[in-house]
């Protein structure tokens, strides 16, 4: 049976105003948060998504919710391949039934490394809230740190943001419906099922006088976006096929 393709979600969020400013894309949002000039409020692009029609069809469309985020949360945290290979293969063929294709050209967001597994199992866990993204890969980001006693010894390590655009049809994947009542609201996830291939297209380092950056970047503090961090912010652009 073949699967729909869900409506298209950008051109009904886009353009936002944020703080006297108007993005026209999701990257443009994303960019201004990791250069400080918005703060990255995920809470407030969370009120404005679920009051969205076509985010409301997106998550409607499935039952599933806290369950699917704990077992996920559960499955990426895993530091060996076992969990992988006992996962029963029930669980994910049940979950491909209530899949439903992105749209082309959809745009999806990664905070930290993108785990070493998403290529070989075709899962991994992304959020369509750029200010959701940017937040988490600052907790990440201090968590190695703290762990690794980075910041004594050597300096911070970058904050990666991943920036996903889907440049396929058959990108299959559904929103995750979470409580509105908890933190996990503002999660605003989209669990990815199966692609053909997730590429590296183009990096790009954004910070305050920041030398040898992949890609151009104009002056601007990121110190309102993420206090207390001396460390720059690698963006990485991706496409999902």
């Amino acid at each position: 049976m073949s699967k729909p393709t869900l409506p298209e979600l950008d051109s009904s969020l886009y353009p936002q105003f944020w703080e006297q400013q108007i993005f026209n894309d999701p990257q443009a949002l994303l960019v201004a948060m990791l250069k400080g000039r918005i703060t990255p409020d995920p809470q407030a692009f969370t009120k404005q998504i679920l009051a969205n029609d076509v985010y409301q069809e997106w998550i409607n469309f499935t039952v599933f919710g806290r369950y699917i985020q704990r077992n996920f949360a559960a499955f990426y945290q895993q530091s060996e391949d076992s969990f992988n290979m006992d996962m029963p293969a029930l669980f994910r063929h049940e979950l491909r039934r209530y899949g439903q294709y992105l749209p082309f050209g959809q745009i999806l967001f990664v905070a930290g490394q993108i785990p070493e597994s998403a290529r070989r199992e075709k899962l991994f866990t992304t959020t369509v809230n750029p200010a959701t993204a940017v937040m988490r890969a600052q907790t990440i980001n201090q968590s190695v740190n703290k762990s690794t006693n980075k910041s004594a010894l050597t300096g911070s390590q970058d904050l990666i943001v991943n920036h996903i655009r889907v440049k396929s049809k058959q990108v299959l994947g559904f929103a995750i419906r979470h409580n509105k009542r908890t933190s996990e609201r503002t999660r605003n996830e989209v669990l990815i099922l199966d692609f053909n291939d997730l590429r590296l297209v183009d990096e790009q380092i954004v910070g305050d006088n920041i030398s040898g950056n992949k890609a151009s970047n104009e002056e601007g503090s990121n110190t309102a976006t993420l206090p207390n961090v001396e460390s720059a912010v690698l963006l990485r652009y991706y496409e999902l096929r």
